[in-house]
């Protein structure tokens, strides 16, 4: 149960504006060859991490980026992530932010928003293909960039876990903004207590959903890439941004 003004503290809020700390790609050697985890800042990075084309490092641009380097084979990646601790009904409003922007929009999956499932291995929330989403997390909702789609650069705004179902046809959860290679996009998911998202693209509603997830499952915030082929993947953030109610049940 959320109550406002119960405590000064009352409102959990979890921000990195990627100003300087990192995880570096090529860690096998200067974290050993098994890592599952790291941490960065208020979040822990999850993922393949022993590869030596991994990792959250640090660029020399204004404000303050890191680029999350995926991985070279399909469905392996990395993600910014919290643990999964946050219930729509108990946490929510739950909002989730990042500004996000990518070298490229070949060869690579990013996902944006919450997810029911954060394994030290983090697995794609869901996959696609064509115009056909596989909602493979139970609870999921946010933003999707996949380049298997037919809409590659579309940001796309999937939903699972409530009781409205979620779409498994990419046309039905298209924004209205596609992705432009070294363009910068702010993309921001608020979820209620009562499992309506909405979803902004630079400032603009672009879709408002009753029942996208279930109130009670407890979720992680998560912002990853993953690669899709051969060929590395990453996508580059200059700040994730979380905020939830504090669950003040005794």
């Amino acid at each position: 149960m959320s109550i406002s003004g119960q405590s000064g503290a009352g409102r959990i809020r979890l921000f990195n504006d990627f100003c300087g700390p990192e995880f570096p790609v090529a860690n096998a050697v200067a974290y050993g060859t098994s890592p599952t985890h790291a941490y960065l800042g208020d979040f822990s990075i999850k993922g393949d991490l022993a590869e030596t084309d991994t990792g959250v490092v640090s660029l020399s641009k204004a404000s303050g980026w890191v680029r999350i380097s995926g991985n070279d084979e399909n469905g392996k990646g990395v993600a910014i992530c919290t643990e999964i601790v946050f219930s729509p009904a108990l946490n929510g409003t739950i909002v989730v932010e990042a500004r996000v922007e990518l070298q490229a929009l070949t060869t690579r999956v990013v996902f944006v928003g919450l997810c029911g499932t954060a394994a030290d291995d983090i697995a794609e929330p869901l996959t696609a293909t064509g115009t056909t989403l596989t909602l493979t997390a139970t609870d999921l909702c946010g933003f999707l960039l996949d380049s298997q789609l037919t809409s590659a650069a579309v940001w796309h705004m999937p939903y699972n876990g409530g009781t409205t179902t979620g779409k498994t046809t990419s046309t039905d959860v298209d924004s209205s903004q596609s992705a432009v290679a070294a363009e910068a996009d702010i993309l921001r998911l608020e979820v209620d207590p009562n499992g309506t998202a909405r979803w902004y693209i630079n400032g603009k509603l672009e879709a408002t959903v009753a029942n996208a997830v279930s109130t009670t499952a407890l979720q992680a915030a998560i912002l990853g890439c993953w690669g899709t082929t051969t060929t590395a993947a990453d996508v580059d953030a200059d700040y994730l941004l979380v905020e939830a109610n504090r669950d003040w049940t005794r």
